[in-house]
């Protein structure tokens, strides 16, 4: 499959975004008995809530997923896991930015990130896949004080630019509610500063 099948779901947090993700997966899965869906789960527990946010996000995942953790290498994992018949659900670019630019026990790696953003875009028009993307839209706010913060809010957005361009739907949630659309051709053809 071409980077055709690919879908960015973007909302803010407790917007529905992983809800909608898993939907649209178990959709997937009812299409054809010999289909699977793989998830790939980019979040790290570092303190007691985060470790319940990801408990919860895996119990509320439907049966029948498998999940494999990705905290850094998404472009490997997806390579490794591609396969006709297989749908992709990554959750979420959001927290696997988070890991390279604001990782908890060392420095950000920002030369390991621009080539790891540079893998997953040059992967994801060749990938036998199609992959359900899950993000955050963070920059609809007032500008963060600080320079981290809105180097990261930069990111996110030039992050999610990014993946649209290769995606042919984008879906926006608002409190639980898609707003789905298909990414403007021309807007794919166009390289998006990154």
């Amino acid at each position: 499959m071409q980077s055709a099948a690919h879908h960015l779901i973007v909302g803010g947090q407790r917007s529905g975004k992983s809800r909608q993700a898993e939907r649209l997966a178990q959709g997937w899965l009812q299409r054809d008995p010999a289909h699977r869906v793989t998830v790939l789960a980019t979040a790290l527990a570092f303190d007691e809530e985060m470790r319940a946010r990801i408990t919860r996000h895996q119990a509320d995942r439907p049966a029948g997923f498998e999940t494999v953790e990705v905290p850094l290498s998404l472009s490997r994992a997806l390579q490794a896991n591609a396969a006709p018949g297989r749908l992709l659900l990554v959750d979420c670019l959001t927290l696997w930015l988070t890991n390279w630019l604001m990782p908890m026990s060392n420095q950000p790696d920002l030369e390991g990130w621009q080539r790891e953003l540079q893998s997953l875009t040059a992967l994801l028009p060749k990938l036998s896949s199609p992959v359900l993307f899950v993000s955050n839209e963070v920059g609809w706010g007032v500008s963060p004080m600080s320079r981290e913060a809105r180097f990261y809010v930069d990111e996110l957005g030039r992050l999610n630019q990014a993946v649209a361009a290769r995606c042919a739907q984008l879906t926006l949630m608002v409190a639980g509610q898609a707003w789905t659309r298909p990414v403007d051709a021309q807007a794919r053809l166009q390289e998006p500063r990154l």
